[in-house]
C-alpha cells in the first residue's frame, strides 16, 4: 500500500537529530523523497564540530528502501538557503512541502543576555524560516507562472516558549512568536499560489530540551513514552501530504499523543464609554477586565 506522502518531495531543516531526524524517517517510511538538511551544529549553534548527522539519516532511509539526500547549507543564509531547495529540485525534479526545524537555544535571562546571544538565536530562528520559505515560494510561484499546478506545504516550528513566553529564554521565545504570527501572514497570502501554511508546537526529548528540562524529559523505564519525539512525526507526515491542502493557518501543539489547536490571540473583554477616558478612571476600568477574562496560560517556569 502507498504511503500519504508518495512521490511527495519534502525539505526537513535541521533533520540530523531529535525531531527533525524523525520527521525525515516518518516521512521516508509514507513515500517522500527527503532532503535531509543538517549543519550538524552544537546544541548551542557551535560550528566546527565535525559531525555529519544528515548523512548519517539519509543512510537509514536508503537502508529502508527510501529515497533522500543530504544538504549542509545553512538555513539563515539567503543566498545558500536557496542551495537546499534547489537540492530538492536537482535530486527529485520538484518540491511539495518544507519542514522548518533548524534551531538551537542560547538559554540566558533577559537581564544577562548578550546582543550577539539575542542575534543568533533570532537569526537561525525567524530568519531561518524566513530564508528557507522565501525561496520554496519563488520556485511555487514560477511553477505556477509556467501553468503547473502547484499543492505544496510550508511546515514551522513555533513553541509553547512562543506561544505563552518561557522563562530564561527571551530571545528564543521572541522567534517562536515570531514563527506563528508568520505563520497566520503566509497562510493568508500564499493560498492564491497553492501553498498552506501552518506550524507546529511539539513538546518532546531534544537536546534543547534535555538541556532545559532533563527530569522532566527522562524516558520512563516501561509504558507509553510521553516525550519520545517520533509521536510528533505522524503529523508533520500528514500536514506535508496532499490529504492536508484545505487546513492552513493553524498552529499545532503537540505531545505524547495529543493533537490540540492552538486558538492564540482573540479579542476579550472591553469596555466602550462612548468618550475620551480620563487617566484616573483608566485603572478600575483595566482591573474588572482583567477580573472578567478568561486566565491566560502562565509563563513556563514562573510557577
Amino acid at each position: 500500500m502507498a504511503g500519504i506522502c508518495e512521490g511527495r518531495v519534502v525539505v526537513v531543516t535541521g533533520a540530523g537529530r531529535g525531531l527533525g531526524r524523525e520527521y525525515a524517517l516518518a516521512l521516508a517510511a509514507e513515500g517522500a523523497k527527503v532532503v535531509v538538511n543538517d549543519l550538524g551544529v552544537g546544541t548551542h549553534g557551535e560550528t566546527g564540530t565535525g559531525e555529519r548527522p544528515a548523512q548519517e539519516v539519509v543512510d537509514v532511509i536508503k537502508s529502508r528502501g527510501g529515497e533522500a539526500v543530504a544538504n549542509y547549507d545553512d538555513v539563515a543564509d539567503f543566498d545558500a538557503a536557496k542551495g537546499i531547495i534547489d537540492a530538492a529540485v536537482a535530486a527529485f525534479g520538484d518540491l511539495h512541502a518544507v519542514v522548518n526545524n533548524a534551531g538551537f537555544v542560547r538559554d540566558r535571562m533577559f537581564v544577562s543576555c548578550t546582543p550577539d546571544e539575542w542575534d543568533a538565536v533570532i537569526r537561525v530562528h525567524l530568519r531561518g524560516h524566513f530564508c528557507v520559505s522565501s525561496w520554496a515560494c519563488q520556485y511555487w510561484r514560477g511553477q505556477q507562472k509556467q501553468g503547473k499546478p502547484v499543492d505544496a506545504r510550508i511546515i514551522n516550528t513555533s513553541s509553547g516558549a512562543g506561544l505563552q513566553g518561557s522563562v530564561g529564554q527571551s530571545a528564543y521565545s521572541a522567534a517562536k512568536g515570531g514563527i506563528a504570527s508568520l505563520t497566520l501572514v503566509q497562510a493568508a497570502e500564499l493560498a492564491r499560489y497553492g501553498i498552506t501554511a501552518n506550524a507546529l508546537a511539539p513538546a518532546a526529548r531534544t537536546r534543547m530540551t534535555e538541556t532545559a528540562f532533563a527530569d522532566a524529559m527522562k524516558a520512563p523505564e516501561t509504558g507509553f513514552d510521553v516525550n519520545d519525539p517520533a509521536n510528533i512525526a505522524p503529523a508533520i507526515v500528514w500536514l506535508a501530504s496532499a490529504d492536508s491542502k484545505d487546513v492552513t493557518g493553524q498552529v499545532f501543539e503537540l505531545k505524547g499523543g495529543t493533537i490540540m489547536l492552538s486558538e492564540g490571540w482573540r479579542d476579550g473583554p472591553g469596555k466602550d464609554i462612548g468618550r475620551r477616558w480620563q487617566p484616573k478612571d483608566v485603572g478600575p476600568a483595566v482591573r474588572a477586565l482583567l477580573a472578567a477574562r478568561t486566565p491566560p496560560k502562565p509563563v513556563w517556569g514562573s510557577q
